[in-house]
């Protein structure tokens, strides 16, 4: 694959986390390739870069589609991210250090200054490097490439939660909590809170297919 197929890829992806694209849209290789005035091959790389990870299905006779998944579906990947990252925590908890304790406080006055301007695209973004700097903390590569790779596939339901009413200060004060116990290098701790943080049920959940629904009917 190229480097701008890598690109196109990550452009399309943006439009999936950000509902431009929303769950069934077809996506026209004509229409995307005259868009970013390139050629259909990278579109059509990029496609199949989509597919492979999960965002985008091929199906017959009607092409690449973004996936539609069903609230059961979404409801485990869920349960299974959070269990993820709890383990990301429990690993950084303990293999964190001063430098990368810096960057997470870093990471986090992002998402402070976000949250005070209730700016959630802003908020998507630093929460998503938050996150992605806890798994890195672990120190265990293959955690990481699997907590990212399912983080992709969530992207856009993980943004959509933050349109819930004052869910932005919500998560910043979860991350608070998550941040002090890995400073304190509390293990259960910080996996305990990261878990709950990351799990989505109960009013949550139905918050989250409510604004699905929505997206989906505009």
């Amino acid at each position: 694959m190229s480097k701008l197929s890598d690109e196109l890829r990550e452009r399309i992806e943006q439009d999936i986390a950000t509902g431009v694209l929303g769950p069934g849209t077809h996506l026209d290789e004509a229409e995307l390739a005259e868009r970013f005035e390139v050629s259909r091959t990278p579109i059509r790389e990029a496609i199949s870069m989509l597919a492979g990870e999960g965002l985008v299905e091929i199906r017959p006779r009607r092409g690449a589609v973004v996936v539609q998944i069903t609230p059961q579906r979404l409801f485990e990947m869920f349960e299974v991210m959070a269990e993820l990252e709890a383990m990301c925590a429990r690993l950084a908890a303990r293999r964190i250090n001063d430098k990368e304790l810096a960057q997470l406080q870093e990471a986090h006055d992002a998402c402070r200054k976000a949250a005070a301007s209730t700016d959630t695209d802003a908020y998507f973004y630093a929460n998503e490097n938050f996150h992605r700097l806890i798994y890195t903390c672990s120190r265990n590569t293959f955690l990481t490439e699997e907590a990212a790779a399912l983080q992709r596939k969530l992207r856009p339901y993980r943004r959509l939660q933050l349109r819930v009413k004052n869910r932005l200060q919500k998560s910043f004060d979860e991350h608070q909590s998550v941040l002090d116990a890995l400073a304190a290098h509390e293990e259960q701790k910080a996996a305990t809170l990261l878990r709950n943080h990351v799990l989505v049920q109960g009013e949550r959940f139905a918050d989250l297919l409510a604004s699905l629904a929505q997206m989906e009917t505009q």
